[in-house]
């Protein structure tokens, strides 16, 4: 046996979550991904994104920073400069105006691999705090473009708080129709709560999406009231996983007093449906 707690606790947590999600309205487990091996996450199973990818944020993604070790996945945000290789003088494009990358990290994804309509979906992992990092644990629809393929923030944080958002199209292009809730770390009671892992959890079925953190729900959102603008439903049709640590951009805060490397640990993610 492998000298790692995050291991052995991840062999008590695979035991308890699956008695859980049979005890608990009927879920069977359909698919996991503990990370009990060493190296690169699967790749027939992960894609890895690449380069500058949305909301102006400052991390290059490249696989080199997201690795399994001891049971867990491990994303890692560095402090790194070198030429974009992206760059045009003169751009006005976030991604090419930029002649250096000063910060990379890792998102990977189970999009034309895995993907799920319903189920509970559960992340068990301990989330990086610091200022400027913005971790997630998010799902996005199989199709049409974004918003309207529909968007769940199962975990996202920065800026202190834990966010738990839901996403539909508008009729506007690129303009979501966001059902959010914003939790402080600071409400919470344990001071050290941001120091330990956690498990997050959807509930999504054919009338509701409900998040949940440590089994306390964050938000809750009928089915009904997510009908993009041209009245299809993004939440009726099947959704893959996105983990990601992004740092800065629209969201995120600044970095530049942060200490680097920070980690985002997940020690497993399990997908659970009903019969």
């Amino acid at each position: 046996m492998r000298n790692s707690l995050c291991f052995l606790i991840g062999i008590i947590s695979l035991f308890h979550g699956a008695v859980h999600g049979q005890s608990a309205g009927g879920y069977t487990l359909v698919w996991a991904d503990e990370f009990n091996k060493n190296g690169r996450p699967d790749t027939t199973v992960w894609h890895f994104e690449k380069g500058f990818e949305r909301n102006n944020e400052l991390q290059w993604y490249q696989q080199q920073n997201a690795w399994c070790h001891k049971g867990c996945l491990i994303i890692e945000a560095r402090r790194e400069q070198r030429p974009n290789p992206l760059y045009q003088a003169g751009s006005a494009d976030w991604r090419k105006k930029r002649s250096t990358i000063e910060y990379t990290s890792s998102s990977i994804n189970t999009r034309n691999t895995q993907s799920w309509k319903y189920g509970r979906f559960i992340m068990r992992a301990k989330i990086p705090t610091a200022v400027g990092l913005w971790p997630a644990f998010w799902t996005l629809g199989i199709k049409k473009e974004w918003p309207s393929d529909g968007e769940i923030d199962i975990m996202e944080y920065y800026r202190g708080m834990l966010l738990a958002n839901i996403a539909c199209g508008t009729a506007e292009r690129y303009k979501a129709k966001w059902f959010s809730v914003r939790k402080p770390l600071a409400s919470f009671a344990d001071k050290n709560w941001g120091r330990r892992f956690h498990i997050w959890r959807m509930d999504w079925d054919e009338t509701a999406i409900k998040l949940y953190v440590d089994d306390v729900l964050l938000n809750e959102v009928p089915l009904d009231a997510l009908n993009n603008a041209d009245g299809f439903n993004p939440f009726k049709q099947p959704h893959y996983i996105l983990l990601n640590l992004a740092v800065g951009g629209d969201n995120g805060g600044d970095p530049s007093m942060t200490r680097f490397p920070g980690r985002y640990r997940i020690d497993y993610v399990r997908v659970y449906q009903k019969k």
